[in-house]
């Protein structure tokens, strides 16, 4: 959705080739949580420019959902007279709390972003079509080097002289188009979304230690709907890029853990008395993670017009409008 909005901004119609429906995986299930300044010495350009361009984003899109948040480190635990109340709404057993980002964070309700980038991107000329993409054709180029000249989609070749693959943790799959290794986990990981009963959810994300009675390390992010959206629950699966490949867990079918719903269910009840419940969504997603926990961005080698921007890990929201712009 990205890329398509910010090619579309150079006068570029991209075409668009969706295999589930937009936002329907990882970048639809996440948290939306954006931080300025926790790069690494690698990374830091990423979320300083990224977290930039949201801000300017939610401006030309007219996105409802972002908004700046304080952050709070959290140790669950039994209350105790020195446990220090910041957040209202952490009215429940909790050990302490503390802050660890005042300045420097927001969220985004990464649904409501990537289909108010893709809109205005249709708006603009894009082309949006639901298909699989199963392979690339090319030709010689100069050297040992070839050019793309199409993409196969449902088995019909459609002409193209350049091709981006931004398919998540199944961008795995290019390996066998590009003849290249990419090297990708999933990494499947269930989460939560309480109810919009309460319109006046004071703005605090949470990260929460270990909860050993659990098993969870929940982080806590509430929306300006006034949803609740809870993930860090424990359980994850990790699943080879090969099986991706070979079509296992396709996107828009990746099942969430009952077992682990139930656990951040009971863990968040304890802490917040105010907004405990039961969640009215129960999800999963799989996030795309490299061996080295960084994104794959850029020409694929020998093969011109072929680009890869895939392996964001949890970052993937935050990371996106650098990523589409670059």
């Amino acid at each position: 959705s990205s890329l398509a909005y910010y090619l579309t901004r150079r006068g570029v119609k991209p075409l668009i080739v969706e295999e589930d429906r937009v936002a329907g995986a990882a970048s639809g299930k996440g948290g939306g949580f954006l931080a300025r300044d926790w790069g690494n010495a690698v990374t830091q350009a990423l979320h300083k420019t990224s977290y930039k361009l949201h801000e300017e984003l939610a401006e030309e899109l007219g996105i409802t959902s972002y908004r700046k948040i304080k952050v709070l480190s959290v140790q669950p635990g039994k209350r105790t007279k020195r446990t220090i109340d910041i957040c209202p709404w952490l009215d429940g057993d909790v050990q302490n709390s503390d802050y660890m980002d005042q300045y420097g964070a927001a969220q985004v309700d990464p649904k409501e972003l990537c289909e108010a980038l893709l809109n205005a991107a249709v708006e603009a000329g894009a082309e949006l079509r639901k298909g699989c993409v199963q392979g690339v054709t090319t030709e010689p180029a100069a050297g040992d080097e070839r050019s793309l000249t199409g993409v196969i989609v449902d088995g019909e070749t459609v002409g193209a002289s350049q091709l981006a693959v931004c398919m998540g943790p199944w961008s795995a799959k290019a390996a066998e188009w590009f003849g290249i290794p990419v090297p990708m986990t999933g990494i499947r990981s269930t989460s939560v979304v309480f109810g919009a009963e309460d319109k006046a959810v004071e703005p605090f994300a949470l990260f929460c230690g270990e909860d050993d009675r659990y098993g969870t390390h929940l982080e806590v992010y509430p929306r300006a709907s006034g949803e609740v959206y809870i993930c860090g629950i424990g359980g994850s699966e990790y699943v080879d890029g090969e099986r991706l490949a070979q079509g296992e867990y396709p996107p828009g079918h990746v099942p969430a853990d009952p077992a682990r719903a139930k656990a951040a269910t009971q863990a968040f009840g304890e802490m917040s008395a105010r907004l405990r419940g039961e969640p009215k969504v129960t999800q999963a997603c799989m996030r795309p993670c490299p061996p080295d926990a960084l994104p794959i961005m850029g020409p694929v080698p020998g093969l011109a017009g072929a680009y890869l921007s895939c392996g964001h890990n949890c970052w993937g929201i935050l990371w996106a409008p650098v990523s589409g712009k670059a």
